[in-house]
């Protein structure tokens, strides 16, 4: 595996950490996430690299209300179900939410399988490159946020910046937002 470095982000809703090699982004995790630094190498040395430099520019645009460009040069570790699911998150628009459900038919079309939407939410809670892979955009059939890695309240933060329309969702407690 090629050497990996970690970058603290400073952002409104906490310190990121930002971790890649020289030229792909392997990590974005929130303090205190559930998960944190799970695909993380143990030797990752603190350096902001070019593919660390680009994931912070976006992170900018983003916090300041900005639909940055996509064009990432993104490299997450996980099974090959996990990766189809962060491909298809890739592909969410800003300011847009699909649910769990949507995905798993999506990906049921794809490999003509059944899949279930909770073996969707396993795949979209064990995101490893969060924000970048937009695992926020994604909530339940019935518009319950359900649960986040970085917990609900930064869930609702991040929908907000992107200007999504609140008034059908609610928290998974069924408190309306």
């Amino acid at each position: 595996m090629a050497q990996q470095f970690i970058f603290p982000y400073p952002s409104p809703v906490g310190t990121l950490t930002l971790a890649g090699t020289e030229d792909a982004i392997t990590g974005l995790w929130f303090r205190n996430q559930k998960y944190f630094g799970s695909t993380l190498n143990t030797q990752a040395v603190e350096k902001q690299t070019p593919a660390l430099r680009l994931a912070a520019q976006w992170l900018d645009s983003y916090f300041h209300g900005e639909n940055p460009a996509p064009e990432l040069p993104l490299a997450p570790s996980g099974s090959p179900f996990r990766q189809a699911v962060w491909e298809i998150l890739c592909r969410i628009p800003y300011g847009s939410l699909t649910t769990y459900g949507t995905i798993a038919r999506q990906l049921a079309q794809q490999t003509g399988k059944a899949v279930s939407a909770q073996a969707v939410g396993g795949a979209v809670g064990h995101n490893p490159i969060s924000i970048l892979i937009p695992c926020h955009r994604v909530v339940g059939a019935a518009g319950s946020l359900t649960g986040y890695a970085a917990g609900i309240d930064t869930k609702i933060q991040l929908l907000r910046l992107e200007g999504v329309s609140m008034e059908h969702l609610f928290r998974p407690d069924g408190v309306p937002l």
